[in-house]
């Protein structure tokens, strides 16, 4: 209404049938899909343990991330987004996640969002990760750009809030929200991981926000020993769960299914994603 997006470009060639169903699904509460699975642990714990021999600091959420991006990188259609009924796609990918200065009170966590060119490899992932959560879990002196705009908001008088964030709302639907808005906004991103396990907990299927354009809510939780199916047999090996709730408009279900072996794969190999990308996969016109 007011112009094109500043996070995204709209996406022309769509089929005709995925092109109506954001008119007929008109919010991602509607169009949640939550699919489940339990990844094995085994390739991952040898890889993370290989790095600590050569002094490199990683865990499942460096892991899983790095799939992600690599992920999103090579399947285009997973870095879109729906507003107002029209498809749009990022030119990079955006990852938010909550981390915590304790785990031993009750305090709030602080989200980190990142953002890379996909091109990246894991270890550059992990060094940027390792550097955001040490710049926000030791005694920093100042605020990140997403506790800056919460705490203006909440500045504001009681009664005004509810006012100020649907005009934030507004303008995000018709494509008027300011750039350091976005950037500093947890729900403007490619997908939104929690790391459960570091809670001792299950995973979860989270609800993809209203506001914003996240699209993907990943989340992990603590291993488990399962029985698991080896051909003709069946073994008991060590599992992470792994809950995922999508936005359905932005793809269809074969894409996201053929895109969730894919991300398998890198589980199961996490070497692969040594290698940087020599360049990703663009998205279409």
């Amino acid at each position: 209404m007011f112009g094109k997006r500043c996070d995204g470009r709209l996406v022309h060639e769509i089929e005709p049938f995925q092109r109506i169903v954001p008119y007929i699904m008109k919010t991602r509460t509607d169009s949640m899909n939550m699919f489940e699975e339990n990844i094995t642990c085994e390739s991952m714990d040898s890889y993370i343990e290989e790095k600590k021999r050569e002094g490199l600091d990683l865990g499942y959420l460096h892991i899983m991330i790095a799939a992600l991006v690599r992920l999103i990188a090579l399947r285009p259609q997973l870095n879109r987004f729906v507003v107002r009924g029209k498809i749009y796609t990022r030119t990079k990918i955006w990852v938010s996640f909550v981390v915590h200065q304790s785990l031993r009170g009750d305090g709030a966590g602080t989200t980190i969002k990142l953002a890379f060119t996909g091109t990246e490899s894991i270890l550059q992932i992990a060094e940027a990760i390792n550097e955001a959560i040490l710049k926000e879990t030791s005694q920093k002196t100042e605020e990140n750009s997403t506790d800056k705009v919460a705490r203006i908001i909440m500045g504001i008088p009681g009664p005004l809030i509810r006012i100020a964030v649907n005009t934030l709302m507004f303008m995000d639907r018709h494509n008027a929200l300011p750039r350091a808005i976005m950037e500093a906004s947890p729900f403007h991103t490619s997908f939104f991981i929690t790391n459960l396990k570091s809670l001792g907990i299950n995973h979860i299927y989270h609800h993809v926000y209203e506001f914003g354009t996240t699209g993907l809510f990943i989340a992990i939780g603590k291993e488990k020993r399962l029985p698991v199916s080896q051909g003709s047999h069946i073994t008991v090996r060590k599992c992470m769960g792994f809950g995922l709730v999508t936005d359905e408009r932005f793809c269809d279900g074969l894409y996201f299914a053929r895109s969730l072996k894919m991300l398998k794969k890198f589980l199961r190999n996490p070497e692969l994603l040594e290698t940087p990308l020599e360049q990703k996969v663009e998205d279409v016109p």
